[in-house]
């Protein structure tokens, strides 16, 4: 069909009895549409707004530990017209505090009477503030004091049955925090807001923010983690070889055998890492010479990471004390 004939066809459909009488329905209906919308924006309303707080003549060796832009939420009076272009205004909105003017010993503190000065400046005359949810804003500052601490994860972290997490795995593992001094003193680690994942067997990766703590600065904010997971296997690992302590000079401890068998829980993979020397297992001749007997009984001291319900196969062997020839 060439474009002639399809536009003839067009014009004919839309201009047909049945279809003008519809056009002209919309018509109307779009008018009715447009008065309604007109009669309630001029209606008035009160709506909550979220208005940026920027402080500026901030000293370039200051350092503000509390967020350098923060929101207050703020309910305003006026015409739903007028309402609508703070709406689309959203985000871009702002008011700046001095901070010379409110700074003091590391805090500083802006009353709700003047952020309600400094908020009618920013909206038209016909609108009114109706309330400022917060009866003041709190900021916190430090002249560059710093420190570096560890991070660890907060939360629930708990893989499928008959896995476990073998390892966690922070990136960084440290932040640096500005805080004032005696705050400082009181950190020694920071945490992750709370993690909530469970029934998982692959390698796990997230991204976290820090838990927020009040006037204290964090950077980086958030950090990266990898919890590993491992299979779960009863395993046994053997010739560990018993050492004698606290031996007097000159004196040498032979037990009967002199290597024993150690049964614990770990993962596969971390199985195949372990070997008896990471084991310490000893016989303390101070306990034994007090209490004379045939046998003597075993400790585990030393297990490496990675490993649990560590159990000695044999908690006592016999023994014997052999003389050093001089």
């Amino acid at each position: 069909m060439k474009a002639p004939d399809i536009l003839r066809s067009v014009k004919d459909f839309l201009f047909s009895r049945t279809n003008r009488e519809f056009l002209i329905f919309l018509f109307f209906f779009a008018v009715a549409g447009i008065f309604w919308l007109m009669m309630t924006l001029n209606e008035t309303y009160e709506q909550e707004l979220r208005i940026c707080v920027h402080y500026n003549n901030v000293p370039k060796e200051t350092v503000l530990t509390s967020a350098e832009v923060d929101t207050l939420r703020v309910v305003v009076r006026d015409k739903g017209y007028v309402l609508a272009t703070y709406l689309y205004d959203a985000g871009r909105r702002q008011i700046s505090v001095d901070f010379a003017t409110y700074a003091k010993g590391g805090k500083g503190t802006v009353p709700a009477s003047d952020l309600n000065k400094l908020l009618v400046q920013e909206f038209n005359a016909s609108t009114k503030v109706v309330s400022i949810k917060t009866d003041k804003l709190t900021f916190y500052y430090n002249n560059g004091e710093k420190k570096k601490v560890p991070v660890r994860y907060s939360g629930k972290v708990v893989p499928e049955d008959l896995y476990f997490i073998s390892g966690t795995y922070y990136l960084p593992d440290s932040v640096t925090i500005y805080a004032s001094r005696d705050v400082l003193d009181s950190i020694s680690t920071v945490y992750t807001e709370e993690l909530n994942y469970t029934n998982f067997h692959d390698t796990l990766n997230v991204r976290a923010r820090l838990r927020r703590i009040a006037g204290v600065k964090m950077v980086p904010d958030e950090v990266a983690l990898r919890f590993v997971t491992d299979v779960l296997t009863e395993e046994r690992i053997n010739d560990v070889p018993v050492i004698g302590i606290n031996m007097p000079p000159g004196k040498t401890l032979r037990t009967f055998p002199p290597k024993v068998s150690i049964t614990f829980v770990t993962g596969i993979k971390n199985y195949s890492k372990l070997r008896p020397t990471d084991f310490t297992v000893v016989a303390d001749y101070n306990e034994f010479s007090r209490n004379p007997s045939p046998k003597c009984t075993l400790h585990l001291t030393r297990t490496p990471n990675g490993i649990s319900r560590v159990k000695l196969q044999t908690t006592s062997v016999d023994y014997l004390i052999e003389e050093s020839s001089l």
